[in-house]
């Protein structure tokens, strides 16, 4: 983990996961709607779920970044 003190960059670590969040809740209503759409491209759904872990991989990763190091 990396001890980020800077305030801005803090607040600009946390609208970041934010729009993230958003982003990530947007793909999930996305997928589900493909997924109820019989003649959907299967492809089209596998790459929105890629792009949806990835989403998820980013926000744990700056949300781990949020918390400050224990000290030893």
């Amino acid at each position: 983990m990396t001890d980020i003190t800077d305030p801005i960059e803090l607040t600009r670590i946390a609208q970041r996961v934010i729009a993230l969040k958003l982003e990530h809740r947007d793909l999930d209503a996305a997928i589900a709607k493909l997924q109820a759409d019989v003649e959907t491209d299967e492809l089209t759904i596998k790459r929105l779920k890629k792009r949806k872990l990835q989403l998820k991989d980013s926000i744990e990763r700056l949300e781990s970044a949020l918390i400050p190091d224990e000290p030893a």
